[in-house]
């Protein structure tokens, strides 16, 4: 074979990423999302682009958050891995599958080269989690009205609810953040998204039960993409009532009041109580994803 060539793009050349097939519908999930050409990297073998990969962010980034579409073509695996070996951005990577990828051969199939690409590149899996995409066409589940919802504009108290939610949780993120630190990592990380979020700060809600005592919070937002469901968390000594399934429906009335035209939202695989919420609350799964971490950061 030839030599590989891998660099970045510009304005000037940004079409050749699209020069490659997209098996897995990267190109429709991310429709939504501006990826920029200088966070675009290809791996060229005489001219012809035989890999890719776009990184993103929000508008005001510096650098990315991750990168969310890599591909290559048949027989190029060690194109794919290179390509993201080499990159000078060691984020994570968000691999967008179907909804039920695994029963399908060719998406099986194409998900699978995309594991073995990424994982010889160093990375390992996180979690596997499900992505979820309310219309009004899924109708507004009714509000069971157990409870009461109020801004809350301090931010200290928000990062000592989310520091009570996550001393017990099944989330993977804020669990590796916990290992390699404490809650207050697990804590602060979100609230760095919700800020990082360019929704208003006067949506997020306390939750508080009839006797006045804290159950949880909801975080209605918008991300770059649009509309999302930003958090739900109930504090332990709460959990057991299926208030998640109170604070999820409030979130969707929420967002869709505000002329949401789509509301996205997801969970860890692995956290069933709250994918039977989502989907008690009629929202559906519309993808999966599969979190790895880069290589340095196992």
């Amino acid at each position: 074979m030839t030599e590989l060539v891998i660099r970045a793009l510009t304005p000037s050349d940004a079409h050749l990423f699209d020069s490659l097939p997209d098996p897995l519908g990267v190109g429709r999930a991310l429709a939504r999302a501006t990826h920029r050409p200088e966070w675009k990297r290809v791996a060229l073998r005489d001219g012809v682009v035989v890999a890719r990969a776009a990184w993103w962010g929000g508008h005001d980034d510096e650098t990315p958050v991750n990168v969310n579409w890599f591909d290559f073509a048949e027989g190029e695996e060690e194109a794919g891995t290179e390509l993201l070996r080499t990159s000078p951005f060691q984020v994570e990577y968000e691999l967008i599958l179907p909804a039920g990828w695994r029963e399908d051969p060719a998406a099986l199939a194409a998900g699978e080269a995309r594991i073995r690409a990424v994982t010889a590149a160093g990375m390992k899996v996180l979690v596997e989690r499900y992505q979820y995409r309310w219309t009004p066409e899924c109708g507004l589940p009714e509000r069971p009205r157990r409870l009461e919802f109020r801004p809350e504009p301090d931010d200290a108290v928000i990062f000592d609810v989310l520091r009570r939610v996550h001393s017990s949780t099944l989330d993977a993120h804020a669990l590796r953040a916990i290992a390699e630190a404490d809650v207050d990592k697990a804590a602060q990380e979100e609230l760095d998204f919700f800020h990082w979020c360019p929704s208003p700060r006067e949506w997020w809600q306390l939750a508080y039960a009839p006797d006045g005592e804290l159950v949880g919070i909801h975080v209605p937002a918008r991300n770059p993409s649009g509309p999302c469901v930003g958090f739900i968390g109930v504090v332990p000594e709460q959990r057991g009532h299926g208030y998640a399934y109170d604070l999820l429906v409030e979130c969707t009335h929420f967002l869709a009041e505000r002329d949401a035209e789509f509301i996205a939202g997801a969970t860890d695989q692995g956290n069933f109580p709250m994918a039977k919420n989502f989907a008690k609350a009629g929202h559906p799964v519309v993808q999966e994803r599969i979190h790895f971490l880069p290589g340095s950061q196992h």
